[in-house]
């Protein structure tokens, strides 16, 4: 079979529904914060899709430091490697700030969390080793596995028990190999909103010797007392061994971090192959990154508001009878029963006739048969917000309940 043909076989019935997703976001030019009112081809949508937890992108302090850094620099220095001409004070500063802020040794920036956490994995591991980790954890992760030429034993999503039970098979492996065991979850599931149970985890370290690898994507800058993470949370910082962090959510920024023993970090510096061959983050991202790190540790009413917003989004949603899971974290997931084309049509009619746009999620991602429509609130979205799609989300579940999107299809042609 020729490979494009291949590749049309795998699109499946997506192929006939993909164009919900079609289009282009033209921002606002605002002296404050990003407004979540947006146009979408032209048309004004509240959106529920923004990496901007806290509401940085357009903080006026934020824009001053981006805009001096690349002053300053411009986009093109450090002009090199980490490890060659690519260092500064600056990217060690951000370094150190963040490592003691997340409560460990030192930290290594990376240029982006999705190739950073696949390197982690890349660099930690050899084919004596063994990993355990959670049946739902993020794509960086399981390709970043994909890598691993060892052995890896998946457990059950949350379940500790199944966790112990791969444990006690890592164990015996690695008795015979002379490797070590990893496993890794994730602080805050981004699909659910449900927290990784780490202090169990951490737990298990009385019966096994491993070590504890953690994605706090979702987590890092809103869960906490003070932001610094799901560790914090739950008063597991110490039994976390190697913390991993994006700046693409609360810090609506580019790139990431990992921060452990200042051991391992320095192993790290000098053998993350996607950092040892790759240019260092530009300058004007480093100071405004250092800004954004500064207003998060100094400006708790940030994480309070997106926390208003957030729990009267799920409370309205849970009054009002919508399915939003598990979560206790900001994470809204809003569960419906469907196929794709009720999806895609459900999605359009938000989007086009109610103006709220967010982001659709179907199987494999979810269990077939299942839509998930999901809500990332924000520090600049409004209680106004909240309401105003709280009433849209009431009309579109009854237009699916009484079957209106199996009649009233997305139009291909648009």
């Amino acid at each position: 079979m020729d490979i494009f043909d291949k590749v049309a076989k795998r699109m499946g019935p997506l192929g006939q529904h993909q164009k919900w997703s079609h289009g282009y976001f033209s921002f606002p030019k605002l002296e404050g914060e990003i407004a979540p009112h947006m146009k979408f081809n032209g048309k004004e949508l509240l959106v529920w899709s923004l990496n901007n937890y806290l509401g940085l992108a357009n903080h006026p302090e934020v824009r001053k430091a981006d805009e001096q850094g690349a002053a300053e620099f411009g986009m093109a220095y450090p002009m090199g490697a980490r490890m060659m001409s690519g260092n500064s004070k600056y990217h060690e500063q951000l370094e150190q700030d963040l490592a003691a802020f997340v409560g460990k040794e030192d930290s290594f920036l990376l240029n982006f969390g999705y190739q950073g956490m696949v390197s982690i994995i890349d660099a930690l591991l050899d084919r004596n080793d063994v990993v355990v980790y959670d049946g739902e954890s993020h794509a960086c992760i399981l390709d970043g596995l994909r890598l691993h030429m060892g052995k890896r034993f998946v457990y059950k999503h949350n379940n500790v028990e199944d966790a112990r039970k791969q444990l006690q098979r890592a164990t015996k492996l690695v008795e015979q190999t002379g490797g070590g065991i990893l496993l890794i979850t994730e602080g805050v599931f981004g699909m659910s909103g449900a927290q990784g149970k780490l202090k169990e985890l951490i737990e298990l370290k009385k019966e096994f010797n491993f070590r504890l690898l953690i994605d706090d994507a979702h987590g890092f800058g809103t869960m906490g007392k003070t932001g610094a993470g799901t560790h914090e949370a739950q008063d597991s910082i110490e039994g976390v061994d190697v913390y991993f962090a994006t700046f693409a959510k609360s810090m609506a920024g580019i790139g990431a971090f990992v921060a452990s023993s200042k051991t391992l970090t320095d192993y790290f510096r000098y053998n993350m192959r996607s950092q040892t061959f790759a240019k260092a983050l530009p300058m004007p991202m480093v100071i405004g990154l250092m800004k954004r790190l500064e207003l998060l540790k100094n400006n708790p009413e940030l994480r309070e508001k997106l926390w208003t917003i957030a729990t009267a989004l799920q409370t309205g949603l849970r009054e009002r009878g919508f399915d939003i899971g598990i979560t206790d974290t900001v994470v809204t997931p809003v569960f419906f029963k469907g196929d794709l084309a009720e999806a895609t049509a459900l999605t359009h009619d938000l989007r086009q006739n109610y103006g709220v746009f967010c982001s659709i999620v179907m199987y494999p991602v979810i269990p077939k048969g299942m839509i998930e429509l999901r809500l990332i609130p924000t520090a600049v979205h409004t209680l106004q917000d909240v309401e105003l799609t709280l009433s849209a989300f009431n009309e579109v579940a009854e237009k699916l309940k009484t079957g209106y999107y199996q009649q009233h299809l997305f139009p291909t042609g648009e």
